[in-house]
């Protein structure tokens, strides 16, 4: 194979490849201009929540340190990493974030593969499920999610604090607690509120519709930022293979003119023998 034919071949795959890219690329940012309209409808969901959970909470101070669980249970925080790659050091920093916490670690929920292989040999990860890809995914997620935490609730150690780490939704590593549940919200109503139902049942219930709706905003705010990245991640990608790919054709627009050369040469070879054949 020639010089030139060497360098067309790589060119053809380089141009297949940033195909490959930009299509990625495309795909993310539909991802992340989806999650802004998902996020809004969570973010009102939970500021209704949190604020009939202040009303209750105000009146009812009895439940403040939760409901159903032991005071000597422990922590359990959830870790939300990437399922793809293709994110920069996404999962890394994940990674550096848990270094930073105290000695004593609570027990690991590792949600996301990418992220569950960085932590695979951490002595405290007791689960590891797989993450969502897109939106659609949550949900399912979320399921196997709920079943986890209940095999740990109901096992020999039952939690009393549930937490979160993940990206928010400007990229940055933030620290939720869901349980218990600690509304920042003030009250609004001087009265307490008329209720139908007993107040542990009616505190049980919204729990449930807490987490509900707080685990998905937090998994869209990490889809988008890990969108972000990919986002990101692409561009530069991108930046890097264009510039490949240009000093590649001038490679092979120069290689194309040494051949050129290279057949006149023999052109005018063969012509000068010929004017100089004594036959």
């Amino acid at each position: 194979m020639s010089r030139r034919a060497e360098v067309e071949r790589r060119l053809r795959r380089l141009d297949e490849i940033a195909d490959i890219m930009t299509a990625m690329k495309t795909l993310a940012l539909i991802e992340t201009r989806k999650y802004n309209r998902f996020m809004a409808h969570q973010q009102h969901l939970i500021q209704s929540i949190e604020a009939a959970s202040a009303d209750f909470l105000a009146f009812h101070p009895v439940f403040r340190g939760g409901c159903g669980q032991g005071e000597g249970g422990s922590e359990v925080l959830i870790l939300i990493g990437s399922e793809r790659g293709f994110c920069g050091d996404f999962n890394e920093t994940i990674v550096a974030a848990l270094a930073a916490l105290p000695t004593v670690q609570p027990r690991l929920v590792v949600v996301g593969r990418r992220l569950a292989t960085k932590l695979q040999d951490h002595p405290d990860v007791q689960i590891w499920l797989d993450g969502p890809n897109v939106a659609e995914e949550v949900r399912p997620v979320l399921d196997e999610l709920m079943k986890a935490l209940h095999r740990l609730q109901t096992g020999s150690a039952p939690w009393k604090r549930l937490s979160v780490l993940a990206h928010d939704s400007e990229g940055g590593i933030a620290s939720h607690i869901l349980l218990p549940i600690t509304p920042t919200q003030e009250p609004i109503f001087a009265y307490p509120p008329r209720m139908n139902l007993d107040p542990a049942v009616f505190f049980v219930e919204l729990t449930e519709h807490y987490l509900s709706a707080k685990l998905p905003g937090l998994f869209y705010a990490s889809l988008m930022a890990e969108n972000r990245r990919r986002l990101e991640h692409m561009e530069n990608a991108l930046r890097r293979m264009d510039t490949k790919i240009e000093d590649l054709r001038r490679k092979s627009n120069a290689l194309r003119q040494e051949e050129i050369v290279e057949e006149i040469e023999i052109i005018l070879l063969s012509a000068e023998s010929l004017l100089t054949d004594p036959s």
